[in-house]
């Protein structure tokens, strides 16, 4: 059965929605303005105080001011869900739908940072809002700026973390570690195509070969193959060197340098992960790859191949980014609990270490997991919580925890 990506009354009802309210996020005081005696402490003389303390030992932002629970939805608008680059006054509608994500699941307050065009100094601009945040989440931003980005802002003191990025990448480490439980294939055995080169793309292809993660703490599955439009990226292709990322991507994934298209890779393939287009995957592709297939169709609205086809081709395990199919593999299960547990330790990064004991979180919630459920469902407050857990414990572990009280 085919699915329309929306329908005319949902639209609608969304305008109607956001009409009512304008928008969906508001800022209200916690402390109360009754009288004189309380716009003194709140606000002059007595705030003057307060910012005396700061200014000795600037850590004190996070005991005295909304920095320790407060995060900043960036972005540029360049690369806004299935819309492209709208732009910043049109991405507002998606980053407050965010920051009510944050505060419904971690209940973190979180709040919309749009700029309209992305300009040569856009690192320094985030670099400069940084001292009243606890953490940054960097959102619809286009590859390959997005990378630029998020690596200048490591050392900033606060996580910094490109949620399109990291987050979609821990949910799909999440799914395919249950799905290797469902089939019985053995997770460092898997060989791996992923169709998209883009952020999702690039992020998912590090964090299952461990490119430029600690070998301590990150697994590699065998062998990945990466396709774009052009078909496989393998060493030597013509043109990577316009792109560093695409040929980091050659130089540590597709050892054999198979040169083909999409169903070349497809080929003996244990699983498919599709960060790409609607449509691209076919039931042909499907059945040429090995038995008790996994697959990951995650363009959305609109997957890569329809669950019904992909499993009348042989697939066993079938996850797509939509909530009206079983296994969705969306994000919201990774970045609330991420950076919950990163602002209860006071993280003054996210490292390898938090982003795989996520995955781990995840995947373990479920305790028995089906064809039809290798990941929790994305309503569920307890899976922030555990993810929260692991990812302070992380921090705590490796060293980039604070230690204020």
């Amino acid at each position: 059965m085919q699915f329309s990506p929306g329908s005319d009354e949902i639209y609608a009802e969304a305008l109607a929605l956001h009409a009512k309210h304008r928008g969906k996020l508001e800022i209200r005081p916690k402390v109360p303005l009754r009288d004189k005696a309380d716009l003194s402490r709140a606000y002059t003389p007595g705030v003057a105080e307060v910012c005396r303390e700061i200014m000795k030992d600037r850590n004190l932002a996070y005991k005295y001011t909304l920095k320790a629970n407060t995060i900043a939805i960036v972005t540029d608008g360049s690369a806004v869900l299935g819309l492209g680059n709208i732009g910043g006054y049109a991405a507002i509608p998606v980053m407050e739908g965010k920051a009510i994500l944050f505060k419904e699941f971690a209940g973190v307050d979180a709040f919309p940072i749009c700029f309209e065009s992305y300009e040569t100094d856009f690192t320094d601009q985030v670099k400069n809002i940084a001292p009243v945040f606890g953490g940054i989440n960097l959102e619809d931003i286009a590859a390959p700026k997005c990378f630029e980005v998020e690596d200048a802002l490591q050392d900033i003191g606060i996580p910094v973390m490109h949620d399109d990025q990291h987050g979609t990448a821990v949910v799909v480490l999440a799914a395919l570690l249950n799905a290797c439980k469902v089939t019985g294939k053995k997770y460092p055995d898997l060989n791996i195509v992923i169709c998209g080169a883009g952020a999702a793309g690039f992020a998912i292809t590090r964090l299952l070969k461990c490119i430029g993660y600690n070998p301590n703490v990150c697994t590699t599955v065998n062998e990945i193959i990466v396709c774009d439009t052009k078909g496989t990226i393998f060493r030597g292709r013509e043109g990577l060197y316009k792109n560093k990322y695409k040929f980091i991507i050659a130089e540590e994934t597709n050892k054999p340098a198979l040169c083909g298209s999409l169903a070349d890779a497809m080929r003996g393939a244990d699983v498919f992960i599709g960060v790409s287009a609607p449509d691209v995957l076919s039931e042909e592709m499907v059945r040429s790859m090995n038995k008790d297939a996994i697959v990951f169709a995650m363009a959305n609205p609109v997957p890569e191949i329809w669950p019904d086809a992909a499993r009348h081709a042989g697939a066993v395990v079938v996850g797509t980014g939509r909530s009206d199919f079983p296994n969705q593999i969306n994000n919201v299960l990774a970045f609330p609990g991420i950076f919950r547990g990163a602002l209860d330790a006071r993280a003054t990064r996210i490292t390898d270490e938090m982003k795989i004991v996520a995955a781990h979180a995840i995947a373990e919630y479920v305790q028995k997991p089906r064809h039809d459920r290798i990941l929790p469902n994305i309503l569920d407050k307890g899976v922030t919580q555990a993810v929260a857990k692991a990812v302070s414990e992380a921090a705590i572990l490796c060293g980039c925890s604070r230690n204020l009280d």
